[in-house]
Protein backbone atom coordinates (compact mmCIF):
# COMPACT_ATOMS: atom_id res chain seq x y z
CA UNK A 1 0.00 0.00 0.00
CA UNK A 2 1.32 3.42 -0.94
CA UNK A 3 2.20 5.80 1.89
CA UNK A 4 0.13 8.95 1.32
CA UNK A 5 1.43 10.88 4.33
CA UNK A 6 3.01 14.28 3.74
CA UNK A 7 6.82 14.07 3.77
CA UNK A 8 8.85 16.28 6.03
CA UNK A 9 12.60 16.08 6.41
CA UNK A 10 14.22 16.23 9.84
CA UNK A 11 17.73 17.57 9.21
CA UNK A 12 19.44 14.83 11.21
CA UNK A 13 20.80 11.31 10.93
CA UNK A 14 20.96 10.83 14.70
CA UNK A 15 18.91 7.64 15.35
CA UNK A 16 18.07 8.69 18.93
CA UNK A 17 16.71 12.06 17.82
CA UNK A 18 14.81 10.51 14.89
CA UNK A 19 13.00 7.99 17.07
CA UNK A 20 12.14 10.70 19.64
CA UNK A 21 10.79 12.96 16.90
CA UNK A 22 8.79 10.22 15.17
CA UNK A 23 7.23 9.24 18.51
CA UNK A 24 6.22 12.84 19.30
CA UNK A 25 5.04 13.92 15.82
CA UNK A 26 3.00 10.72 15.31
CA UNK A 27 1.71 9.18 12.09
CA UNK A 28 0.34 12.21 10.25
CA UNK A 29 3.69 13.00 8.63
CA UNK A 30 6.35 10.74 7.18
CA UNK A 31 9.53 12.01 8.84
CA UNK A 32 12.58 11.47 6.61
CA UNK A 33 16.20 11.60 7.73
CA UNK A 34 18.95 13.33 5.76
CA UNK A 35 20.25 9.95 4.55
CA UNK A 36 16.79 9.03 3.25
CA UNK A 37 16.82 12.05 0.89
CA UNK A 38 20.41 11.39 -0.18
CA UNK A 39 21.89 14.26 1.82
CA UNK A 40 25.32 13.30 3.11
CA UNK A 41 26.58 16.89 3.32
CA UNK A 42 28.52 18.15 6.28
CA UNK A 43 26.07 20.97 6.98
CA UNK A 44 27.90 23.94 8.51
CA UNK A 45 26.87 25.04 12.00
CA UNK A 46 28.72 28.33 12.13
CA UNK A 47 26.18 30.58 13.87
CA UNK A 48 26.82 31.75 17.42
CA UNK A 49 23.30 30.93 18.65
CA UNK A 50 21.16 27.78 18.74
CA UNK A 51 18.47 29.58 16.72
CA UNK A 52 21.04 30.57 14.09
CA UNK A 53 22.42 27.04 13.69
CA UNK A 54 18.93 25.58 13.51
CA UNK A 55 18.05 28.05 10.73
CA UNK A 56 21.28 27.31 8.82
CA UNK A 57 20.53 23.57 8.76
CA UNK A 58 16.88 23.95 7.73
CA UNK A 59 17.74 26.42 4.94
CA UNK A 60 20.48 24.10 3.66
CA UNK A 61 18.00 21.25 3.19
CA UNK A 62 15.23 23.43 1.72
CA UNK A 63 17.50 25.27 -0.73
CA UNK A 64 19.53 22.28 -1.92
CA UNK A 65 16.99 19.44 -1.76
CA UNK A 66 13.65 21.25 -2.03
CA UNK A 67 11.90 19.51 0.86
CA UNK A 68 9.80 21.13 3.55
CA UNK A 69 11.88 20.44 6.60
CA UNK A 70 12.79 21.18 10.17
CA UNK A 71 16.11 21.27 11.97
CA UNK A 72 17.05 21.56 15.60
CA UNK A 73 20.02 22.74 17.54
CA UNK A 74 20.42 21.92 21.19
CA UNK A 75 22.74 23.25 23.80
CA UNK A 76 23.56 22.59 27.41
CA UNK A 77 23.90 25.91 29.20
CA UNK A 78 25.87 25.76 32.46
CA UNK A 79 25.74 28.85 34.68
CA UNK A 80 29.15 28.39 36.31
CA UNK A 81 30.78 28.04 32.88
CA UNK A 82 29.32 31.30 31.57
CA UNK A 83 26.75 29.49 29.42
CA UNK A 84 29.19 26.94 27.99
CA UNK A 85 29.15 24.50 26.33
CA UNK A 86 26.12 26.15 24.62
CA UNK A 87 26.34 26.03 20.81
CA UNK A 88 29.50 23.91 21.14
CA UNK A 89 27.73 21.18 23.17
CA UNK A 90 28.14 18.46 20.53
CA UNK A 91 31.84 19.19 20.02
CA UNK A 92 32.83 20.54 23.43
CA UNK A 93 35.88 18.28 23.71
CA UNK A 94 36.98 18.95 20.11
CA UNK A 95 35.76 18.53 16.53
CA UNK A 96 36.06 14.73 16.36
CA UNK A 97 35.02 13.99 19.95
CA UNK A 98 32.49 11.47 21.22
CA UNK A 99 29.69 12.13 23.74
CA UNK A 100 31.82 10.41 26.36
CA UNK A 101 34.66 12.92 25.80
CA UNK A 102 32.26 15.86 26.15
CA UNK A 103 30.87 14.48 29.41
CA UNK A 104 34.33 13.85 30.79
CA UNK A 105 35.41 17.43 30.01
CA UNK A 106 32.24 18.87 31.57
CA UNK A 107 32.61 16.83 34.79
CA UNK A 108 36.28 17.81 34.98
CA UNK A 109 35.49 21.53 34.61
CA UNK A 110 32.73 21.28 37.22
CA UNK A 111 34.87 19.49 39.78
CA UNK A 112 34.64 21.33 43.10
CA UNK A 113 32.11 23.86 41.72
CA UNK A 114 29.15 24.40 44.05
CA UNK A 115 26.88 26.28 41.63
CA UNK A 116 25.73 23.41 39.40
CA UNK A 117 22.71 25.12 37.78
CA UNK A 118 22.19 24.28 34.13
CA UNK A 119 19.52 24.20 31.44
CA UNK A 120 19.03 22.30 28.23
CA UNK A 121 17.59 24.33 25.36
CA UNK A 122 16.42 23.26 21.91
CA UNK A 123 15.46 25.56 19.05
CA UNK A 124 13.63 24.05 16.06
CA UNK A 125 13.31 25.84 12.74
CA UNK A 126 10.43 24.72 10.50
CA UNK A 127 10.38 25.70 6.82
CA UNK A 128 7.19 24.96 4.87
CA UNK A 129 7.01 26.59 1.47
CA UNK A 130 8.26 30.14 2.04
CA UNK A 131 7.30 30.22 5.73
CA UNK A 132 9.98 30.04 8.43
CA UNK A 133 9.01 29.52 12.08
CA UNK A 134 10.99 28.72 15.22
CA UNK A 135 10.01 26.88 18.40
CA UNK A 136 11.98 26.77 21.65
CA UNK A 137 11.95 24.23 24.47
CA UNK A 138 13.88 24.55 27.72
CA UNK A 139 14.29 22.49 30.87
CA UNK A 140 16.05 23.63 34.04
CA UNK A 141 18.26 21.40 36.12
CA UNK A 142 21.70 20.82 37.59
CA UNK A 143 24.89 18.99 36.66
CA UNK A 144 25.47 15.78 38.61
CA UNK A 145 28.84 15.09 40.21
CA UNK A 146 28.96 11.68 38.52
CA UNK A 147 27.10 9.75 35.83
CA UNK A 148 23.81 8.04 36.57
CA UNK A 149 21.64 5.92 34.26
CA UNK A 150 21.99 3.86 31.12
CA UNK A 151 19.43 5.39 28.77
CA UNK A 152 19.51 8.54 26.69
CA UNK A 153 22.47 10.04 24.87
CA UNK A 154 24.80 13.03 24.97
CA UNK A 155 24.87 14.66 28.41
CA UNK A 156 21.80 12.73 29.66
CA UNK A 157 23.75 10.77 32.34
CA UNK A 158 24.92 13.99 34.05
CA UNK A 159 21.91 16.31 33.64
CA UNK A 160 19.48 16.19 36.58
CA UNK A 161 16.06 17.59 35.62
CA UNK A 162 14.69 19.92 38.29
CA UNK A 163 11.17 18.51 37.91
CA UNK A 164 12.13 14.91 38.69
CA UNK A 165 15.42 15.11 40.59
CA UNK A 166 16.70 12.39 38.28
CA UNK A 167 19.13 12.36 35.37
CA UNK A 168 17.64 12.06 31.90
CA UNK A 169 19.60 8.81 31.47
CA UNK A 170 17.82 7.26 34.47
CA UNK A 171 14.35 7.97 33.01
CA UNK A 172 12.56 5.94 30.34
CA UNK A 173 12.08 7.56 26.93
CA UNK A 174 8.44 8.58 27.48
CA UNK A 175 9.13 10.14 30.89
CA UNK A 176 12.08 12.05 29.45
CA UNK A 177 10.07 13.25 26.42
CA UNK A 178 7.36 14.57 28.74
CA UNK A 179 9.69 17.15 30.25
CA UNK A 180 12.73 17.39 27.98
CA UNK A 181 13.77 20.49 26.05
CA UNK A 182 13.44 18.65 22.74
CA UNK A 183 10.10 17.16 23.78
CA UNK A 184 8.77 20.62 24.63
CA UNK A 185 9.99 22.17 21.38
CA UNK A 186 8.71 19.16 19.41
CA UNK A 187 5.23 19.42 20.92
CA UNK A 188 5.10 23.07 19.80
CA UNK A 189 6.19 21.89 16.36
CA UNK A 190 3.61 19.05 16.38
CA UNK A 191 0.84 21.52 17.30
CA UNK A 192 1.87 23.71 14.38
CA UNK A 193 2.04 20.74 12.00
CA UNK A 194 -1.46 19.68 13.06
CA UNK A 195 -2.70 23.06 11.82
CA UNK A 196 -1.07 22.70 8.39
Amino acid sequence: MEDSRRELVFASNNPHKLSEVRRIVGDRFKILSLAEIGCHDDIPETADTLAGNSLLKARWVKERYGYDCFADDTGLIVEALGGAPGVLSARYAGPECRAEDNMRRLLSEMEGVSDRRAAFETVITLITGDDVEQFTGRVEGTIATERDGEDGFGYDPVFIAAETGRTFASMDADAKNDISHRGRAMRKLADRLAAL
